[in-house]
């Protein structure tokens, strides 16, 4: 079956170039979801000055897009089952535009947070929509590659925040202080997402809906088109693939996750669930989003802090680009494997470097010879992440689930997945001021060591798998 599967989108008339294309759009979103996610990292000072929030309430203010996130993960699997992935993509685009502009006017922390929830909206349908296109439409043999340009682009989207932010914050000598038209350049920090953003409405205009959705909506005639331009040839022989599968299937719905003899959720959805919270258990965005933070606690300068984020953020793409290369050789479970060993390792390390750190007057941790140790184990933590469950959860996402349930098993996956980063988020601030560094690492690591028991007992490979031959 998948040789027969694999030999019909193998043929010479494929459209390699338009497949990319429609990729490299689709991945803008993934850019914003990066850049969104990671403007408010050198944003933190001007947010607690301008709205006087302590360690609480500006804990809440970073983690409030997630909040919308979860919601926009949530529905954009079910809406994008009803009026397609590449409308919800458009949706996505100018929520982006205004949480953008929203966010740097904002006078309040409630005017704040209300822009912010809305740009988490974008970024929760971008982060589950953009990769269950791109798996739509790319052929089996390299789509893990196309799919894990996802994660590049969020890298990049990242890394772009991150020099964004310290270029910003460098000239303006700091991030709380006046720039261009007498705004705070902590402000600027959030516009310069405007940028992106339009361009991606734009670009959006130019690419097609999934040929799958086009399929389930009755509409072959355009289906068939679509799927002409990408196999050329062979679309007519996609089509009947995807007929086939949806042959005896009824309109998608949540209660496709259970199985329909016993009412119990599909074990599928289970490893879907446990993907998507331990993908976050394990601290990673507290660097993304607090590394500034972090760096500072431990003595670094704002501007030294700001620079290490652009450190990390080139370490991320690096790592990523490994992943690129190698996915849809090696497969998907030993990258998960080999992160999750290397994550706990380099997790443990820091809650070692933390723990042999003097705190000094002013509350800071003095690192001493162990700074570099922090430094180093933190950068090789990045990496792991990032070469393995950073890329490799979203395309297991996009590709794991059958058509039928599809929408709704990334529905729920991207709601727990948006929750858990909301809780790890929020609650870091107050670990921070309660246990400490070293404490708060700790948890880190174990949900690290979690995770490799998760991968080898619970998670199968699907690396070179049809879309149609996925089962439930």
């Amino acid at each position: 079956m998948d040789t027969v599967l694999s030999a019909s989108t193998d043929k010479p008339s494929e459209n390699r170039s338009f497949i990319l294309f429609i990729s490299v759009v689709a991945t803008i979103g993934g850019f914003l979801f990066g850049f969104d996610s990671g403007v408010i990292n050198g944003t933190v000072d001007g947010l607690q000055a301008a709205f006087q929030s302590e360690s609480v309430g500006t804990g809440f203010n970073v983690s409030s897009m997630l909040l919308g996130c979860a919601v926009g993960a949530f529905f954009a699997g079910r809406l994008a089952d009803k009026y397609g992935r590449r409308a919800l993509l458009l949706v996505a685009a100018v929520f982006f535009i205004i949480s953008a502009w929203g966010s740097g006017v904002s006078t309040s922390g409630g005017e704040f947070v209300f822009y912010r929830i809305l740009g988490g909206l974008a970024v929760g349908a971008a982060s589950v929509m953009a990769p269950a296109y791109i798996a739509e439409v790319s052929p089996a043999r390299y789509r893990g590659m196309l799919t894990s340009i996802q994660q590049i682009a969020i890298i990049s989207g990242l890394f772009a925040a991150f020099l964004s932010n310290y270029i910003l914050a460098d000239f303006a000598s700091g991030s709380t202080q006046a720039l261009w038209m007498d705004y705070a350049a902590w402000r600027w920090m959030f516009w310069m997402e405007l940028i992106p953003a339009s361009l991606f409405l734009v670009m959006l205009l130019f690419i097609p809906e999934s040929p799958r959705f086009l399929v389930v909506k009755g509409d072959k005639v355009k289906a068939l088109q679509v799927l002409g331009k990408l196999y050329g040839d062979a679309g007519a022989g996609k089509l009947t693939e995807i007929e086939s599968t949806l042959a005896n299937d009824h309109q998608p719905r949540l209660s496709d996750l259970k199985k329909p003899d016993t009412g119990k959720v599909r074990p599928i959805v289970w490893i879907g669930l446990g993907l998507a919270t331990l993908q976050q258990l394990v601290g990673i965005n507290v660097v993304f989003y607090y590394g500034a933070v972090l760096w500072q606690a431990v003595g670094f300068s704002e501007s030294d802090a700001l620079l290490i984020n652009v450190i990390s953020g080139a370490i991320s793409i690096a790592a990523c680009l490994v992943t690129l290369a190698i996915i849809d050789k090696v497969g998907r479970k030993p990258l998960l494997k080999w992160g999750s060993a290397g994550m706990s390792v380099t997790l443990i390390a820091l809650v070692v470097a933390f723990g042999n750190a003097e705190q000094g007057m002013d509350g800071k941790l003095i690192m001493g010879a162990w700074g570099p140790v922090a430094l180093i184990a933190a950068n090789l933590y990045v990496f792991c992440f990032n070469f393995s469950w950073g890329p490799v959860m979203w395309v297991m996402l996009g590709e794991m689930f059958p058509n039928q349930i599809r929408g709704s098993g990334l529905a729920v996956s991207g709601l727990i997945q948006w929750l858990t980063n909301f809780a790890i988020t929020w609650t870091f601030p107050m670990m921070l001021a309660g246990i400490g560094l070293a404490g708060a690492y700790g948890f880190y690591a174990l949900c690290a060591v979690l995770s490799v028991i998760f991968v080898s007992k619970y998670v199968y490979e699907t690396r070179g798998r049809e879309l149609e031959d996925m089962k439930g």
